[in-house]
């Protein structure tokens, strides 16, 4: 099991690295501007509704019961289920990619209301929304694909996937958007062709399984049937993070301009570990979680959280402090370069700060989540999802109007420490839900190992505490200075962080999963 997080993980961060190389390309060329703006709320709406169909309540409902048909049912009854799930997950989400488009004006009313009182952004968003919506249809087909994949053990082919998604961003931005009278639509022109070559990348390999989907559409199918039923109350417990950053969206629109970019940069860097570790071991166990619910088998399903605990807890909690610790110095050397600025920097720097303290609680999100997935409970996550996204909302008020009300230069760090506290509490919620209906109970050596990580971390805290520059320093260097130097401090915090946990007593054997 560790080797294949370690493939899903390797994979990820190939995606990851692409898609801070799209992100700096994106800074550059367009700094954090009104119409870039304009542009993440085209794009994050889609990309929020891909997290329901794709990755999100979908695939949460579909592998368990793929998994389910596949340890005791026929080859034929499998491709049965696939068929008629293609031919009603397409029809669904045709409809819903066409509704989507012609009610884009609406869309970006209610996920930015902000952007009313400027008439030209206002439209611009629409007009790009109108174009990246279709992205919708084809990365839930893409997703479709890579829960099959997945459920076959084939685990590189989806977690390579999405750095299509970064090619085609980087190259409309470079080379397609010199030739438009608008340059920030050619990047909606981007998502809505990487939907398409995602989907159409997976398909020879499920031709090699024999699992080519061949729509077929019957009014009641018990697997499909099965797989709604699971996936609507999971619409809201996976997307609770989803639904928390488009409220800080609907918010930060009515904040300074620029807003919405700082929170998407800081946004965009909490996801490089996040998908990394967290969403890379989630994609391996939940597999492994149904297929051990499938057998009854208890003792094996305790054992599997807790390893993917351990070891997210184990990479977590030093990412979390050196982000933390590093946050204006990574900014700078990632995208403080044309049109974006140094004050850009330092605001965005502040928001990851908030973010990423609650990086350990995000991870623990994606890793808890699928024990309830693989039992086929969606209703326990809504209804944790639903109280944490009411404490989101309320905290956004708490801590976002006196910011505004004394005129603070960054009210946005309110929405970005807003969701990281109710993270927090969505994690607790769950590992209390799970001790509750007895499939999880931690084994011994979590004090041991705990107080292990404590102590590597506060060494490595200390390292790099003590050999950063401040951030006018990193400003002065160029870009090949600021690449050197946050290399050597990232790869000395590394080494502290896994000697010191050598020295306290962890060895790698103590990592491994069969």
């Amino acid at each position: 099991m560790l080797q294949s997080s370690l493939v899903v993980g390797s994979m990820t961060l190939l995606s990851r690295i692409f898609g801070l190389l799209r992100d700096i390309t994106l800074a550059t060329l367009f700094g954090a501007s009104g119409g870039t703006d304009a542009f993440l709320v085209a794009f994050k709406i889609p990309n929020f509704m891909r997290r329901l169909f794709a990755e999100g309540a979908f695939s949460q409902a579909f592998v368990p019961v793929f998994s389910e048909y596949k340890e005791k049912r026929s080859r034929e009854e499998l491709q049965d289920l696939i068929n008629h799930v293609a031919g009603k997950l397409g029809g669904i989400l045709l409809l819903i990619t066409i509704i989507g488009s012609l009610a884009a004006p609406a869309l970006v009313w209610l996920f930015a209301p902000g952007f009313h009182d400027d008439p030209e952004r206002f439209q611009l968003t629409a007009d790009m929304l109108n174009i990246t919506f279709s992205y919708l249809f084809f990365i839930a087909l893409t997703a479709f694909a890579g829960g099959i994949l997945n459920s076959f053990n084939q685990f590189s082919v989806p977690a390579f996937t999405p750095v299509l998604l970064n090619l085609c961003m980087i190259a409309a931005a470079i080379w397609l958007s010199p030739m438009l009278d608008e340059p920030l639509m050619a990047l909606a022109w981007g998502v809505a062709l990487a939907g398409l070559l995602q989907f159409l990348f997976q398909l020879p390999f499920l031709k090699k399984l024999g699992l080519i989907p061949k729509p077929q559409f019957k009014h009641h199918h018990d697997g499909v049937s099965k797989i709604l039923k699971l996936m609507l109350p999971a619409v809201i417990g996976s997307s609770v993070a989803q639904i928390n950053l488009l409220l800080d969206t609907v918010i930060a629109s009515f904040l300074v301009v620029g807003s919405v970019s700082w929170l998407y940069y800081s946004d965009r860097l909490l996801e490089f570990p996040l998908g990394i570790f967290g969403i890379a071991i989630a994609t391996v166990i939940l597999p492994a979680l149904s297929k051990q619910h499938a057998r009854n088998s208890v003792d094996e399903f305790n054992q599997t959280l807790n390893w993917a605990i351990r070891l997210v807890l184990i990479i977590a909690i030093p990412a979390c402090i050196g982000l933390f610790i590093l946050a204006a110095p990574v900014l700078a050397t990632l995208f403080q370069y044309g049109e974006f600025s140094t004050s850009d920097t330092y605001l965005a720097s502040l928001s990851l700060m908030a973010y990423i303290a609650g990086l350990p609680a995000f991870i623990l999100i994606k890793i808890l989540a699928p024990g309830f997935y693989a039992r086929q409970d969606t209703k326990t996550p809504v209804r944790i999802g639903i109280i944490a996204m009411v404490s989101n909302m309320a905290l956004n008020i708490l801590f976002v109007v006196p910011l505004v009300m004394y005129n603070y230069e960054a009210p946005h760090v309110g929405l970005a420490l807003a969701t990281s506290c109710s993270a927090y509490l969505n994690a607790f919620m769950l590992y209390r839900g799970l001790r509750r209906i007895e499939v999880f109970q931690p084994m011994k050596g979590w004090a041991k190992l705990l107080t292990q990580i404590t102590i590597a971390g506060a060494a490595m805290a200390a390292v790099i505490l003590w050999i950063t520059p401040e951030l006018p320093q990193w400003t002065d260097w160029t870009i090949i200075e600021r690449i050197r130097h946050i290399a050597g401090i990232i790869t000395l915090a590394i080494i502290i962080y896994f000697a010191t946990l050598m020295l306290a007593g962890l060895r790698p054997a103590q990592l491994k999963r069969s």
